[in-house]
């Protein structure tokens, strides 16, 4: 299921928001284990290929840090990210941190809904809440994808519920 303010059709523009779900063979507990470690994105994600912590941080909780190095076509970049919330078994956010080379910034959120029968409802959202004009002529154009996300990150939490799946009946993880 996707919602967002998608690409101007025929346009360049960003994508400024975007929700999209996928419903996963997986138990919450086995889905949560892999969101609640951010360092594990590489696995699932089409664009976020290693995440590392930073600043002393060793696990996922409000404050902590991560670097995510990314990829798309030919471009190569890494961001610096903030865990805003965590809700253990239901939700993680956290947002991008602007600096000189990437001053915008964008909130992102996984909540996850246990429909029962060890099968979970993975809903993933972003927000721009910051982006200069001219910046975002920039990405519209060094990064079409990024013009509408939705598919991309859709896959992404197919990925992410195999991933889940495969992992060994474990207790949950409230970290």
């Amino acid at each position: 299921m996707r919602e967002g303010d998608g690409a101007a059709e025929g346009g360049r523009r960003l994508q400024w928001s975007s929700r999209v779900s996928c419903d996963v063979d997986a138990p919450i507990a086995a889905v949560w284990g892999v969101v609640s470690d951010p360092t594990r994105t590489g696995e699932w994600s089409h664009e976020c290929y290693r995440l590392t912590w930073v600043g002393g941080a060793a696990s996922a909780e409000p404050g902590a840090r991560f670097r995510g190095a990314n990829k798309v076509l030919w471009l190569r970049w890494t961001r610096t990210n903030e865990v805003t919330a965590m809700e253990p078994l239901r939700a993680i956010t956290w947002r991008t941190l602007p600096t000189w080379r990437f001053v915008d910034s964008t909130v992102w959120c996984i909540s996850l809904e246990d429909l029962g029968g060890g099968r979970t409802r993975i809903v993933q959202t972003y927000k721009v809440v910051k982006c200069p004009a001219w910046w975002a002529w920039v990405v519209e154009r060094m990064v079409p994808p990024h013009r509408d996300r939705a598919a991309a990150l859709e896959a992404d939490l197919a990925r992410l519920g195999a991933v889940a799946r495969a992992e060994p009946a474990a207790s949950p993880r409230a970290t």
